[in-house]
């Protein structure tokens, strides 16, 4: 196996690349000093065809920032690298080109129903409408919003059509706003935290209606969560983010079987599980970095219980560990 840095894991290259992201920057301006901070710190990925990625870590850490920059939703953030989508560099093209690929080629799943939802709309006006905007009419556009609700499983979807977000239980609102992502068939879905605030019952459903979904459309995914018993269930790979760069990147068995990482160690530890005993839960000492104070070297040394001198120093570069990629000294051959 290569040992230098790759920008793209060799895990994806045995499926047909349909995203590959190099080396992403996303900058945010701060008020109107004309000063900015950096969100998001040279991220590199691949996603194949049909294939399901979950970025994981915790709250701050970029990951909804990364996957908005992906469909250039931010307005004022500077975005930098390449985002080749099927042979197109996405960020060079202009604000016109990204809106007919919105919808089209790429969308994205919301985590609060209920605030993307415009409550004076029916349901059926909003699922059509990313086929209005494309010239779609309106009763060719409306037949088509009913077969996607219908495919989703919303009960009675001909009567229901009618109605408003507020006469729809939350998971039911998760359905239609999946309903909106896939009428215009996306070859690749970013689900930004979807089963949020919703009971384990109705994450369970949501899930499964994805995992369906994704599996006969031959749809890529990328999943964005918080939570590692989702990914466990659902993705094929997954990469850790902290502090705005990816630390770790391998299939979910692989990462979830030998974390190399302490971050993602940390993570691991931190999940609870029936086989043991929960006097006190483990939890990762301190708390991430803020953006704009991010320390020297590797971003998670002062919370690793394994740093050493260089850590503080030397940022570390991803590469190939075994089966995964890993930013991390402990890895890189240099010794302590």
């Amino acid at each position: 196996m290569n040992a230098h840095p790759m920008p793209t894991s060799t895990l994806s290259l045995v499926r047909t690349p349909l995203v590959t992201v190099e080396k992403l920057r996303v900058d945010m301006p701060l008020g109107r000093s004309g000063a900015s901070v950096n969100i998001v710190d040279g991220v590199d990925f691949t996603i194949g065809v049909g294939e399901r990625m979950a970025l994981v870590g915790e709250s701050g850490s970029g990951k909804s920032i990364t996957a908005r920059a992906l469909m250039q939703l931010d307005r004022v953030a500077k975005v930098t690298g390449k985002v080749d989508f099927e042979g197109t560099d996405l960020l060079k093209l202009s604000d016109r080109e990204m809106r007919k690929l919105r919808g089209s080629s790429i969308a994205m799943v919301f985590q609060d129903p209920m605030s993307f939802l415009d409550p004076l709309m029916t349901i059926g006006d909003q699922v059509a409408e990313t086929l209005r905007i494309r010239g779609i009419g309106k009763a060719e556009a409306r037949k088509r919003a009913l077969s996607v609700l219908d495919e989703l499983g919303v009960d009675r979807a001909a009567e229901r059509i009618n109605a408003y977000p507020h006469e729809f239980s939350g998971g039911m609102r998760q359905r239609v706003v999946l309903a909106m992502a896939l009428v215009g068939e996306p070859r690749l879905l970013i689900a930004d935290e979807p089963t949020t605030a919703l009971d384990v019952r109705v994450q369970d459903q949501v899930l499964d209606l994805l995992d369906d979904v994704s599996t006969r459309r031959g749809l890529a995914v990328l999943l964005i969560t918080h939570d590692l018993g989702v990914v466990a269930g659902f993705a094929d790979r997954v990469m850790v983010m902290y502090s705005g760069r990816i630390v770790e990147d391998g299939e979910v068995g692989d990462v979830f079987a030998r974390p190399r990482h302490p971050y993602t160690q940390g993570l691991i530890k931190a999940v609870p599980r029936i086989d043991q005993d929960h006097a006190k839960l483990y939890a990762i000492p301190g708390a991430p970095p803020p953006p704009m104070n991010r320390p020297n070297g590797c971003t998670f040394h002062p919370r690793c219980d394994q740093r050493f001198e260089r850590c503080s120093q030397d940022v570390p570069v991803m590469l190939p560990v075994g089966r995964t990629r890993v930013a991390c000294h402990l890895h890189d051959g240099k010794g302590i």
